[in-house]
């Protein structure tokens, strides 16, 4: 079986050395040898699909990975916006996995049940709930707005550092604790230790999948 298919050479399984030469375009061989481990289901996603999905997975979790190096760096040397733009490529690259395995479009509610179930994600896995992420960055704005609408006057407190140390107790519309990589919007706590620990779970089931 040969497919012509754009997915990341980290993925091949045996390449095409003169399709190799196009950037980004190659040629997957016995693609239908290297996923007889999956249990595919009349009208399912065919191998490279499963492929494409589990190397997207991947590569969110290695941006999430860097990000953290990154965000784990600032204690020593700080840097607010350091802090901020390493945090907010943990969450974004959360929800991208989020959504792959939970999709938003009912459409394609098949294909996440099935890579949930390839992947062993369980139901309460922490990445499926997306709600936390969208208030705290995905649609932060419309917090704003509602914000405002019901306190038109007072106090504005955002980007807090450290907002929930003992016998600080500051009231701040997002804040990150660094003495134990929590997050803080609105007294709702995320435990990042905890997202990452799942990408890491999920990371470890995909590489059955996709070379890594």
């Amino acid at each position: 079986m040969t497919c012509e298919v754009l997915v990341p050479a980290s993925a091949f399984l045996s390449v095409d050395r003169n399709a190799a030469r196009k950037p980004n375009r190659f040629i997957l061989s016995n693609v239908s040898d290297y996923f007889t481990n999956i249990p595919f289901k009349q009208g399912d996603m065919n191998g490279i699909q499963y492929m494409a999905f589990c190397s997207e997975i991947v590569l969110q979790v290695k941006i999430a990975r860097r990000a953290n190096e990154r965000l784990e760096a600032t204690k020593d040397n700080f840097d607010h916006i350091e802090v901020w733009c390493s945090i907010q490529s943990i969450l974004v690259a959360a929800g991208n996995i989020s959504k792959i395995l939970s999709p938003p479009n009912k459409k394609y509610k098949t294909r996440g049940d099935r890579l949930r179930q390839m992947l062993k994600v369980e139901n309460d896995c922490v990445l499926l709930d997306r709600k936390f992420r969208n208030s705290f960055f995905e649609h932060y704005d419309s917090r704003i707005d509602e914000w405002f609408e019901k306190h038109p006057t007072g106090v504005y407190i955002d980007l807090a550092m450290n907002p929930s140390f003992p016998g600080r107790n500051l009231n701040t519309h997002r804040g990150y604790n660094s003495f134990n990589n929590t997050l803080e919007f609105r007294g709702e706590i995320l435990d990042l230790d905890a997202i990452l620990i799942a990408m890491e779970k999920i990371f470890e089931n995909c590489k059955s999948y996709t070379l890594t």
